[in-house]
């Protein structure tokens, strides 16, 4: 049972986990395949099996995220009212994936509201921690931009003397 592994199934009733995955599809992508593009409508959620994603933004397709470990979801835009996708995905191993339509997992989900509401805490915990990751790294990012290393590799920190 791959979704025992993931964060977002952990404690949720059996019969609402095996609904689920009997609403899941199994896929094999190549590396260098694309599950869907920035902007493209967002029809489908998936959970890694194996293998690695690569999530970016942006026309020159900044990193925001590497999904990479087994029962690790991505998607979400589809589970949220967006019309179409915040970023790209794309596999740089070979993946193997669950995908589920949006419409067929929000219905299994409205049935069962005790354990929806698990799901989208969960959710929404995954996507806080997505978020936090990306403050981080956009401002190691501004440390970089505006401290001089002077080819060392290390900041040099400077205090006024007075």
């Amino acid at each position: 049972m791959y979704f025992q592994q993931a964060d977002l199934f952990w404690d949720m009733n059996r019969n609402f986990v095996k609904k689920v995955m009997e609403a899941a599809e199994k896929e094999s992508h190549p590396k260098g395949h694309f599950l869907f593009h920035e902007g493209d409508p967002a029809t489908y959620f998936y959970i890694l099996i194996k293998g690695r994603i690569k999530l970016t933004i942006g026309e020159v397709g900044q990193m925001v995220h590497t999904v990479d470990h087994a029962g690790e979801a991505f998607g979400w835009s589809s589970l949220i009212d967006r019309d179409v996708y915040s970023a790209s995905a794309e596999c740089t191993k070979d993946a193997i994936l669950q995908k589920f339509d949006r419409r067929t997992l929000q219905k299994i989900i409205e049935e069962d509201s005790s354990n929806g509401i698990i799901f989208y805490k969960r959710l929404a915990g995954t996507i806080g921690y997505r978020l936090l990751c990306s403050y981080k790294m956009s401002s190691a990012s501004s440390i970089a931009d505006t401290s001089p290393t002077l080819g060392s590799g290390q900041i040099e920190h400077s205090e006024a003397v007075a």
